[in-house]
């Protein structure tokens, strides 16, 4: 019997038991899955950040707002739907264009508190979609990276015990014959690691990118609404 053969990587898992091979199964579709969403992250997040600079120096540039706003109506019809901080934009500026036209046709007079407000609570509510959307997918991630070394280690738990309870069945115990069981046990703790390790990287990466993206939005919002507070008066 060729033992180099026999202890091969396909080999092992091949002679696993069906537990232990369900459980690398399972790890296994968790990595594919998780490696998906490390992808399709990173070019969001690329995305996001290249139109939130390109958005932010546009705006800064000292451009008419209403002109602005409307090249952002026209970017939002098309399939890309502008960046993140031009929806934000949007949303506060055509409510408080909204609401300054509907008092001016009711002949009242204006309130910038009242003004200010609702462009502030239409930012806000598109700042959380936004967010939402980016943060898609890395609770997933941070559920592989946390859970996937216990079921590896499930796995090899129970491949060692059917190891040592093949020992029953021989005479003389040899590591020869532990080896092979011992071996394809261990491969689950190493497919864990394998699913668990990017996973985690991606998670702490993507959560800071995502979080200064925020700080980005939040700050925007913050100057945008005194722009506003200025307009209103």
């Amino acid at each position: 019997m060729n033992v180099t053969q026999d202890l091969s990587f396909i080999s092992l898992i091949a002679n696993a038991s069906v537990l232990v091979q369900l459980v690398m199964l399972l790890l296994l579709s968790a990595s594919i899955i998780s490696w998906t969403y490390i992808f399709r992250k990173m070019f969001t997040i690329r995305s996001a950040r290249v139109q939130t600079e390109e958005f932010e120096r546009v705006f800064w540039s000292g451009g008419n707002l209403s002109a602005l706003y409307q090249d952002a109506l026209s970017n939002r019809r098309k399939a890309d739907a502008g960046g993140a901080l031009e929806r934000i934009f949007q949303a506060g500026m055509g409510e408080f264009t909204k609401a300054k036209a509907s008092v001016a046709a009711r002949g009242g007079a204006v309130d910038p508190g009242l003004l200010l407000d609702g462009a502030r609570r239409a930012m806000r509510a598109a700042y959380q979609r936004e967010m939402d959307a980016l943060e898609s997918h890395l609770a997933f991630l941070a559920s592989v990276g946390s859970v996937s070394p216990y079921v590896g280690l499930f796995g090899t738990v129970w491949g060692i015990m059917n190891a040592f309870r093949g020992l029953a069945n021989v005479q003389q115990a040899t590591l020869a014959a532990v080896a092979p069981g011992i071996a394809e046990a261990l491969i689950a703790t190493a497919i864990g690691l394998f699913a668990a390790i990017p996973a985690v990287v991606a998670y702490n990466r993507y959560s800071h990118d995502i979080d200064r993206l925020a700080i980005r939005f939040e700050s925007f919002i913050e100057e945008f609404s005194n722009i506003l507070q200025r307009q209103a008066r």
